[in-house]
């Protein structure tokens, strides 16, 4: 393999470590905020033999535009953003790092899930105002309650553990997941909308599940139900949520992905105080950063060199 062979990035860096693998080809970072233009203007200046990819889409004509592309890389686990089909047309792998982010985003669930139960964020800034909210305000116990987890990957299993070791009834619903611990109750979504208190969403977005909760999906669970989604914003109809979270339907949400990211001024999101929001960082720790970039490259390097 040519010293002058080309790995985009799109992104505006990579961990040193997935650098030292890299060291044989030429890194071509595309930024912060790379448009779809932006990486398909890189790869006809460069036409590189791999894309790891963090931000950004990934379509036909960015595949179009680099003859040498042999794969693309996920920096991560989630691949809703490069056109596979359009991939395996052109003979070109995709791969992801999967599980190299799961202890992460599962803690920012639980995170995000003790927010809501415990109204962290409100009595913060109540606090902080000069109130003393403890006659008036009862939080939601978690111990004995139920929770119901949509998807059971890397990051829905590491989830289900915490819950179970919190106390929780765990449902789950995956129809690809084997072997399940025995905590973990595989049932039918019905079950889940009926009977969980709780719901933490950690499956991949595709066109079958998209909008999974929706106006009637909402409308079918228990009410006062808490709402979780560290994976995808299009599985939620973001303007269901908003009326079922000001119509108490939804008791509290905790939300780290949206439909459109990043999330800007003016979202009917923003100062809704039952929605605690933070800006799809679950993965985003300093231990994550290297795991998928590592996994990213070593994925990468196995089919440029088989």
């Amino acid at each position: 393999m040519s010293a002058r062979s080309a790995i985009l990035v799109t992104a505006a860096d990579l961990a040193p470590q997935a650098l030292d693998l890299l060291k044989d080809f030429q890194i071509i970072y595309a930024g912060k905020t790379p448009t779809e233009d932006d990486i398909v203007a890189l790869c006809k200046r460069h036409d590189p033999v791999g894309i790891i990819v963090r931000y950004g889409k990934v379509g036909p004509a960015a595949m179009d535009a680099a003859p040498s592309l042999r794969v693309i890389s996920k920096h991560g686990s989630g691949t809703d953003t490069i056109d596979k089909d359009a991939a395996k047309a052109r003979g070109v792998d995709v791969v992801a790092a999967v599980g190299a982010n799961a202890s992460a985003v599962a803690e920012q669930a639980v995170a995000l899930l003790l927010a809501c139960a415990k109204s962290v964020v409100q009595l913060d800034a109540r606090m902080h105002r000069g109130f003393w909210d403890k006659a008036t305000h009862k939080s939601v116990e978690l111990d004995g309650r139920t929770v119901g987890v949509i998807g059971l990957g890397a990051i829905g299993q590491r989830f289900a553990k915490v819950a179970q070791a919190m106390g929780m009834r765990v449902l789950g619903h995956d129809p690809y997941a084997k072997d399940l611990p025995d905590y973990v109750e595989r049932v039918e979504l019905a079950t889940i909308w009926q009977q969980a208190d709780a719901i933490s969403l950690h499956c991949p977005l595709t066109p079958d599940n998209a909008k999974l909760l929706n106006e009637r999906t909402l409308a079918a669970c228990k009410k006062g139900v808490l709402i979780v989604n560290t994976a995808r914003g299009g599985l939620i109809d973001e303007d269901a949520l908003l009326a079922a979270v000001r119509s108490g339907q939804v008791g509290s949400a905790g939300l780290d992905s949206f439909a459109v990211e990043p999330m800007t001024a003016g979202h009917p999101f923003q100062g809704q105080e039952r929605i605690t929001l933070s800006p799809h960082v679950g993965g985003v720790t300093a231990d994550a950063y290297v795991k998928m970039g590592v996994a990213a490259a070593v994925n990468a390097l196995h089919v440029i060199h088989r």
